[in-house]
């Protein structure tokens, strides 16, 4: 328990050193999963090993604590978990098709051995290999789009620098590339991945989702643009099951007893609600768009589950079902 306790102060004080502003009392309890009394006895532990932690207030009003830069550099070290970590992050970001990421996960990966001791790297190196033998990440087979690194990288300095970018694009439905002048906002990765950008256009004026294959050239505009504050990524990206925006709407599930249990340990939704029903079957509710996106996904799951709500989902998903019965 006391090693516990010490491992835990010692992390503690890595991200207090590696915070601009600092941990306030909320978020040492969130980092640690501990409680406020436990978190401000973290604090005032530290306090006593390190007297040069800094004390800030910030505008608002929240204090925070932080260690100064170097603190605990002769203290802190690489060990072969975390640079098996994120070797696989690195080959995850490859399987679903990010190859910007996994270049930069890449790049980070050498730099970290390069400020490492030469009989460290050759200590761990044995442990990381086994490690990553040990994970067994299999690359997922089947077609790709080609997504251009080059261009992602552009579209990255245009939304950190709030600067308006044209773009030639694609639009598979129509079959025409034209060019679309956009206020970048940032990326949506799933089967497919696309940029969200609001589309300055005076029949679009609004965010829309542009798919980054169909994404020819991108050109940084001179002028830049004022960020929406009142635009939350997650909250787009929450409106819908998928990646497709429609209006959304109520959702109901009900999966059979046989699936329920596997059901359970599903997040469909951040939004989503979980009913036990008394035959054991199971009930998700949540609200979301994309109809077909839902269908596409609960096709996989057979006859073991049947859409309550809403009716234009139940007409893709419920015909032919086999099996039990409905709900009266």
């Amino acid at each position: 328990m006391r090693h516990e306790k010490a491992h835990l102060l010692f992390r503690l004080a890595l991200e207090m050193q590696g915070t601009r502003e600092g941990l306030s009392l909320e978020e040492i309890g969130e980092r640690c999963g501990v409680g406020r009394r436990t978190a401000m006895r973290l604090r005032d532990a530290l306090l006593q090993t390190f007297p040069q932690m800094e004390e800030t207030q910030g505008a608002d009003r929240c204090k925070r604590w932080h260690l100064p830069k170097g603190t605990l550099n002769g203290l802190a070290g690489i060990n072969a978990d975390e640079l098996a970590a994120l070797d696989i992050a690195m080959r995850l970001m490859v399987e679903q098709n990010r190859p910007a990421e996994a270049e930069t996960l890449r790049t980070l990966s050498g730099k970290l051995k390069a400020v490492m001791r030469p009989d460290a790297v050759r200590r761990i190196e044995p442990d990381l290999e086994a490690t990553l033998e040990a994970e067994g990440l299999a690359m997922r087979p089947g077609p790709r789009p080609r997504i251009d690194p080059a261009l992602v990288g552009e579209l990255r300095t245009a939304i950190k620098a709030c600067r308006k970018v044209t773009i030639r694009y694609y639009n598979r439905n129509t079959g025409k590339t034209k060019d679309r002048l956009v206020h970048p906002y940032g990326f949506l990765h799933g089967h497919r991945h696309y940029l969200v950008a609001w589309h300055e256009n005076p029949k679009a004026n609004d965010f829309a989702l542009f798919s980054l294959p169909g994404i020819r050239e991108v050109r940084l505009e001179t002028a830049s643009f004022a960020r929406d504050a009142g635009f939350d990524l997650q909250a787009f990206a929450a409106r819908s099951f998928g990646l497709f925006q429609e209006k959304p709407f109520d959702v109901v599930w009900r999966f059979a007893p046989e699936a329920a249990t596997v059901a359970a340990d599903f997040v469909f939704h951040p939004s989503q609600s979980l009913e036990w029903q008394k035959d054991g079957s199971l009930i998700v509710r949540f609200r979301a768009g994309s109809n077909l996106e839902m269908a596409w996904h609960l096709y996989s799951w057979g006859d073991k589950v049947e859409v309550l709500e809403p009716p234009a989902l139940a007409a893709l998903v419920n015909p032919g079902r086999r099996g039990w019965t409905a709900l009266p």
